[in-house]
């Protein structure tokens, strides 16, 4: 009645209700798409007070099961390039032992394609997880180029977790240094990926992609998105001698703490300033697997002088790892904590500590994953108590509330743990690119930083 009386039709009023709506619909896309508003937009702003982003929490993500996925309708593989069609991959930016990461560097093992990569980690609201958005590697470059990048720490476990990044992100990223000319590779090597010039993100603007916009300081040739450093104790030896001193002062003559065994790492005095100074937001580690009896010998069976108040073996070796471990958290917070007070808070740093994975005994017997963790029948290395040096470092982080507040602990070590036919083809330790272990861990650092540390993407400059 009231329309009537204002000399208004009912319908024709709703036609001009909805195409008002329409236009300032198209008015509010046409601002977002070319003012840039668009990168900024949040759901929060639009969906109430009671919207909540996805939530999984490392426990929840570790409670899982791999359930089957095929990525490929081919049943067999007749050539080493299939690999990367299983692994559904375009390809891999990073040239680094290219077949062997793939694992399809041993014709005599092709009977393990597409089966290993045929397989997807699920997670549901009942294992604590929900909503965890799918991995997309055009929304995870502009995250690296908006909010920084990542830098990777660890030993050969970790550059395969850096390999398979490149692969991930391919082709939006290029690698360095480039291995083909030349195979002779330097472990201490810095490996890097850099955001293509080529990159269709870099171009216009269309209906299905906004153009990536570079952030103030970013240079494309000099701004690693990633980095990864071969780093297996986190200190160096001699920090290490130090430190074992002061715990055990005044050791016996010709006491020796290390073996002439190889390792290879940096000191937290030259990679702390890399990660602050570079561009990067986020640091992940992750260490247990150098430390051994054979590496620390003075533990070992064969050492000729032994401490007398230390326990022996890898008891000795748990125990320091224990005081390093509480050492390096201690260092890193108070380094985070001097950058964010000296840059008056404009960039929030985050350092992720991955719970180390161990191998698998006799892993190329097995075709399919676990259901379950088995116990380690022969224990080879310090395997069989990877979990003791992973709940060390967890305990350390979070039993004192409050300490480390920039400094995350990750137990997503299950997926790995139950997929023993996920190996490289020389070893069991070594996990290959495309099974899907790798990749979960980029996928859930990616949905960590952006949903469960809550990182503002405005604050990087």
């Amino acid at each position: 009645m009231v329309l009537s009386i204002a000399g208004m039709h009912p319908r024709s009023l709703s036609v001009k209700i909805l195409f008002l709506g329409t236009a300032l619909t198209f008015l509010l896309f046409l601002y977002l798409y070319t003012t840039g508003g668009w990168s900024s937009f949040s759901p929060e702003s639009f969906a109430g007070p009671n919207w909540a982003p996805g939530t999984c929490s490392p426990k929840g993500y570790a409670n899982g099961r791999w359930r089957p996925h095929n990525r490929s309708n081919a049943q067999r593989m007749i050539h080493k390039n299939q690999s990367l069609v299983f692994s559904g991959f375009e390809g891999c930016a990073s040239s680094r032992e290219f077949d062997w990461h793939l694992a399809s560097d041993n014709e005599g093992q092709w009977d393990r394609f597409p089966g290993a990569q045929s397989w997807l980690w699920e997670v549901g609201k009942a294992d604590g997880c929900e909503n965890m958005e799918d991995f997309n590697k055009e929304k995870v470059v502009r995250d690296l180029v908006e909010q920084g990048g990542w830098m990777l720490l660890g030993d050969s476990i970790t550059e395969g977790h850096f390999f398979s990044l490149s692969c991930m992100l391919y082709p939006h990223v290029i690698a360095t240094p480039t291995y083909t000319p030349n195979s002779y590779f330097d472990r201490a090597w810095p490996q890097n990926l850099y955001l293509n010039p080529n990159s269709y993100l870099l171009r216009p603007s269309t209906p299905v992609h906004k153009r990536l916009t570079l952030p103030p300081g970013f240079n494309i040739s000099t701004t690693a998105l990633a980095t990864f450093r071969r780093i297996d104790l986190l200190f160096t030896q001699e920090e290490l001698v130090d430190l074992h001193n002061t715990i055990h002062p005044n050791p016996p003559a010709n006491f020796s703490l290390f073996s002439e065994e190889a390792a290879w790492s940096i000191s937290p005095s030259e990679y702390m300033p890399m990660f602050l100074e570079g561009g990067y937001s986020t640091m992940v580690v992750s260490t247990a697997g150098h430390w051994t009896t054979t590496l620390f010998g003075a533990y070992g069976d064969r050492a000729t002088v032994k401490l007398e108040k230390a326990r022996q073996g890898l008891d000795g070796v748990i125990d320091f790892f224990a005081h390093a471990m509480k050492k390096w958290a201690d260092g890193v917070q108070r380094a985070l904590q001097d950058a964010d007070k000296a840059e008056g808070g404009k960039r929030r740093r985050q350092v992720l500590v991955r719970a180390y994975l161990p191998g698998h005994e006799d892993c190329h017997k097995t075709r399919t994953p676990w259901n379950e963790i088995q116990p380690f029948v022969w224990s080879w290395y310090n395997w069989g108590r990877i979990w003791e040096f992973n709940d060390v470092f967890e305990k350390i982080l979070t039993g004192s509330a409050g300490r480390y507040p920039n400094i995350h602990y990750l137990a997503i070590d299950r997926p790995g743990r139950l997929r023993p036919d996920a190996h490289a083809t020389g070893d069991c330790l070594h996990i290959m690119a495309g099974a899907g272990v790798l990749e979960g861990w980029s996928h859930y650092i990616w949905h960590y930083l952006t949903k469960e540390v809550g990182r503002s993407r405005q604050t990087v400059a």
